[in-house]
């Protein structure tokens, strides 16, 4: 049986404490979900690539910014494109995401430090065959 007759053969969803993120290439018009403990939305692909993108580039600054500040001192880091604009705030080892997608339907939707390392980590392998 080939891949293009076994249904949702590529589609990927990985969970954790407090967050989801799935990737589905054959979803139309949305390819991409991010969800919470208790809500979901679907993103288009470049909507979904934009949040990967900007997700690992927030992640990136906080790690680099711990050696930088005291125990005590928190941080809070902006990141956007045409799509979305993204915040993270608290301390380079333990910080919040919150998300504002500015385009369509926009939204807004955030998940607590203690879902964060997981979603970061998932989302950085989701798309990786």
């Amino acid at each position: 049986m080939s891949p293009e007759t076994v249904p949702n053969a590529e589609r990927r969803i990985k969970s954790g404490a407090g967050w989801r993120i799935g990737w589905d290439p054959q979803g139309e018009p949305y390819q991409g979900l991010v969800g919470g403990e208790d809500w979901a939305i679907e993103l288009t692909e470049g909507e979904f690539n934009d949040f990967c993108r900007l997700l690992a580039q927030l992640a990136t600054t906080m790690t680099q910014m711990a050696s930088e500040l005291m125990d005590s001192e928190r941080i809070t880091c902006e990141a956007e494109s045409d799509i979305l604009w993204m915040e993270v705030e608290g301390y380079p080892h333990a910080y919040l995401l919150h998300v504002i997608l500015s385009t369509g339907r926009r939204c807004e939707f955030s998940w607590p430090a203690s879902a964060v390392p997981g979603l970061v980590e998932a989302a950085r392998v989701l798309k990786i065959f």
